[in-house]
């Protein structure tokens, strides 16, 4: 099982979404986080004084696959991510060794 961590523009969620439940992908984690990369924020005036705005807001998805899905769904979360301008995000995937459901005690890819 693999772990998928995509940090996208919050305008973006809806299209990501889509894009994941056409390959029959429902499941996931939705966070409203701030952060920034290479664009470093940018500057704003507000009443006359200019104040830099450090952190941006951006969506964390995060999805656990089997093995055999994830390269559908990564290219999935990058098409519909895309706008071709900076600050677009990152998708991460790591492995994940373990998942447990809570309610029925199912373990590996059945718990997922």
């Amino acid at each position: 099982m693999k772990k998928i961590e995509a940090v996208i523009k919050p305008f973006k969620l809806e299209e990501v979404k889509d894009a994941l439940s056409e390959l029959g992908i429902e499941g996931m984690t939705v966070t409203e986080v701030k952060g920034f990369g290479r664009q470093k924020g940018h500057t704003e005036i507000y009443r006359g004084s200019e104040y830099t705005v450090d952190f941006l807001p951006k969506i964390k998805m995060e999805i656990v696959l089997p093995d055999d899905r994830v390269d559908a769904a990564v290219k999935a979360i990058v098409n519909a991510a895309k706008t071709g301008k900076i600050g677009d995000g990152k998708v991460f995937v790591s492995q994940i060794d373990e998942a447990v459901r809570i309610r029925t005690d199912e373990k590996g890819d059945s718990a997922v």
